[in-house]
């Protein structure tokens, strides 16, 4: 085997090391950024047309993400939260498209205190995604029958599951998403 042949087969097989190696990387990548968003991975992959673009903008939304301040909250701050919570739902008997707005204004309230920006709809989505993103299915229902509940749209059992849908987001922000949520209605 000539020199020159020699040094063709061993810069092949560096080439082919470098790509396995950024495969690799890209696979260890991809499979972080499942894991961490849950649903909201394919959401996304989904919405910009490819996972590349899906990986560039989620790991964009944990790099903004571990610039913010997100704090748990103090066990006074969690009761009290959580009696607003009570006070809610008990308003929902006999006005339940006024405790679906609040309930809303609730969860709002809570992600601020934890540090959360607020400023629109879809960059909350985006913020929370990185940390809650199993629960932003729940989230978008009770948004969206809340915004039709603004109209006089919503009947009362789809306000019904808008509390239940806040209330798996609020229980995952009042608990630090360290806490397994309860299912009941």
């Amino acid at each position: 085997m000539t020199t020159g042949t020699l040094a063709v087969i061993i810069g092949a097989v560096v080439v082919l090391l470098i790509v396995c190696a950024l495969v690799a990387r890209l696979v260890v990548r991809r499979r972080h950024l499942r894991d961490r968003f849950g649903p909201e991975y394919d959401r996304t992959a989904e919405a910009k047309d490819g996972r590349l673009a899906a990986d560039r903008e989620l790991h964009e939304r944990e790099a903004r993400h571990d610039a913010l301040d997100i704090k748990p909250l103090s066990p006074a701050a969690r009761q009290r939260y959580a009696q607003d919570w009570g006070r809610v739902q008990e308003r929902f008997v006999d006005r339940p498209d006024d405790a679906v707005h609040e309930a809303d204004r609730l969860v709002t309230t809570l992600m601020t205190e934890r540090g959360y920006p607020t400023e629109g709809y879809e960059q909350r989505l985006k913020d929370l995604s990185v940390e809650h993103g199993n629960v932003l299915t729940h989230f978008r229902s009770a948004h969206e029958v809340n915004d039709r509940s603004s109209r006089h749209q919503a009947t009362t059992e789809e306000l019904r599951g808008a509390m239940v849908h806040y209330r798996t987001l609020f229980e995952e922000l009042l608990h630090n998403g360290d806490r397994p949520r309860d299912s009941r209605a």
